[in-house]
């Protein structure tokens, strides 16, 4: 077939589910592209290869920005998704939905059917909680979320050095309240990664409604008379043209979609001009508003042995933990590397929590890519700032689709966020120097003990701080000059196309954006079959 009532481009976690919801009806021909392979990888199933991951070629599109003014011009790591399932694929698995207070902004900014009352029904309607319903959870829905078969004590004394230092136990991010330490849920089923490929996709791939092209690098939208028609793909080495009759549904992520928008000609009419695309729409918004949660680390030297890191008696260790994943599904394979952390209030008299915690249980640098800080018995604190200030962008470095966007985070570049950088450090200094941690503690590796003033400190946050892999908002909801889709994530001026993924968030959620991703696309699903 060439011709479909739905194309879907993006085969991450907002594609799988639109691809599912569309088809289910047995009504409409849908078809998905996705530009990296099938997610037959043994690291993607496996939880703890996640670490592997990280440096895969294959399956991540390892983007880089570029050089950060804000950051001593350090160009930052931004790992993505490029396999069925997305990011889903290859995150932490980390099942958090944000603060009732994030949907709740993107109504008082003019998107009424986005409050928190208005997406609550949708994140209850693709989840399945394997703790039982209640008011907050579901459990007929797609997403398996369960609790986290690998607890290490290393874990439990962190959420004890956490309460010491005076913030409060939760036991659940995702319901009443989102303020306290803990253990995250995860998306995983019987030990293993739950993707939205997994949990959407994979069970509906005989349906003759469902057509899923791996592989495919999309070129652009074709549009006509400011309406989309279709879509060109390279595959194999060859173009090919594929039209819809209903829409076509850009869902590629927040640094992808407003690339493949750009090299459609719809964009800011400087950034066109500069590298020779004719101009179809001018919409000036088309890669502003990125936002991504600024993230930093400490890390320190232990006398413990029972962490990840390459040491003989870690590596007894480790084989013990790998004869658990095989009989019981338990254990270390299952970790997400980052089970315990929660989210704090930098300031007692804050109304809701400003910053949140990973505790890794390793030695940690250069987003686990660096081999050799895992010679140290260590633990690593992340915080991360949760609604930062700081604005970046996503434009071209030339009209052709192979080449990668051009990322500026402009991290720190707000000075409010610097001055909550400086005090994350001494936040996460001060939980692991709790007695339940730093009774093993040999010595602070990162940032080290001589880092002590305010101005040190920023400075090692320029040269340390990263992201956590969150990015949004660079095809933002709204009316606004800077708007890209409207409430119903129709592009603005643009017939029959719609942008359905973190792109469209005008603000950044306060915790990791797979599960909303996963909550937009369902409410979008929802309004186009109930049209």
């Amino acid at each position: 077939m060439t011709t479909y009532d739905f194309i879907i481009i993006g085969g991450g976690s907002a594609g799988c589910v639109l691809a599912e919801r569309l088809s289910a009806c047995g009504k409409y021909q849908v078809c998905l592209l996705e530009a990296g392979p099938k997610d037959t990888h043994w690291s993607i199933h496996l939880p703890l290869g996640l670490i592997e991951l990280m440096k895969s070629k294959t399956l991540n599109w390892q983007f880089n920005s570029e050089q950060e003014n804000s950051q001593n011009q350090r160009s930052i790591f931004n790992p993505r998704g490029k396999v069925l399932g997305g990011s889903s694929s290859i995150n932490a698995m980390l099942y958090v939905r944000g603060q009732k207070q994030d949907y709740d902004h993107w109504a008082e900014l003019g998107n009424s059917e986005w409050s928190f009352d208005k997406v609550l029904p949708y994140f209850k309607s693709t989840e399945h909680q394997e703790r039982g319903e209640n008011e907050y959870h579901g459990i007929s829905g797609e997403l398996n979320v369960a609790d986290s078969r690998s607890k290490l004590p290393v874990s439990d004394d962190f959420i004890t050095a956490a309460h010491s230092a005076g913030y409060p136990l939760n036991d659940d991010f995702n319901g009443k309240q989102q303020e306290g330490i803990g253990y995250y849920q995860v998306t995983q089923k019987n030990g293993k990664r739950y993707s939205a490929a997994a949990a959407f996709l994979t069970p509906h791939l005989n349906r003759p409604n469902l057509t899923v092209i791996t592989e495919a690098l999309v070129q652009k939208i074709i549009i006509e008379e400011k309406q989309a028609k279709g879509v060109c793909i390279k595959r194999k080495g060859k173009l090919q043209q594929i039209f819809a009759k209903q829409e076509v549904i850009l869902s590629a992520g927040a640094f992808n979609s407003p690339q493949i928008l750009m090299l459609s000609g719809i964009g800011p009419q400087d950034e066109l001009n500069k590298h020779d695309i004719k101009i179809v729409h001018n919409l000036a918004g088309v890669g502003k508003n990125l936002q991504d949660h600024v993230d930093i680390m400490v890390v320190n030297k232990t006398t413990r042995t029972d962490l990840l890191a390459y040491r003989p008696k870690a590596s007894w260790w480790f084989i013990k933990q790998a004869k658990q994943y095989f009989t019981q599904q338990r254990g270390l394979l299952t970790s997400t590397v980052a089970e315990a952390g929660g989210f704090i209030k930098s300031s007692p008299e804050l109304d809701k929590p400003d910053l949140q915690l990973h505790f890794i249980p390793a030695a940690m640098d250069d987003h686990g890519r660096n081999n050799k800080m895992l010679l140290n018995y260590g633990i690593s604190l992340h915080t991360c700032l949760l609604r930062p200030k700081s604005r970046g962008s996503v434009t071209l470095y030339g009209n052709s689709p192979s080449l990668h966007p051009k990322i500026q985070l402009n991290l720190l570049a707000d000075n409010d966020d610097q001055r909550a950088m400086i005090n994350a450090v001494k936040i996460g200094r001060n939980i692991l120097n709790q007695h339940q941690l730093a009774k093993d503690k040999i010595t602070e590796i990162v940032p080290s003990e001589e880092c002590q003033s305010d101005e040190d400190i920023l400075a090692f946050v320029k040269n340390k701080a990263n992201t956590i892999y969150h990015p949004v908002g660079t095809c933002k909801m709204g009316s606004d000059e800077l708007a890209v889709v409207d409430q119903q994530l129709k592009v603005h001026g643009i017939e029959k196309l719609r942008v359905v993924d973190a792109s469209i968030m005008p603000t950044l959620i306060s915790g990791n954006t797979n599960a909303p991703t996963i909550m937009i696309a369902a409410k979008v699903a929802d309004d186009l079959l109930n049209r």
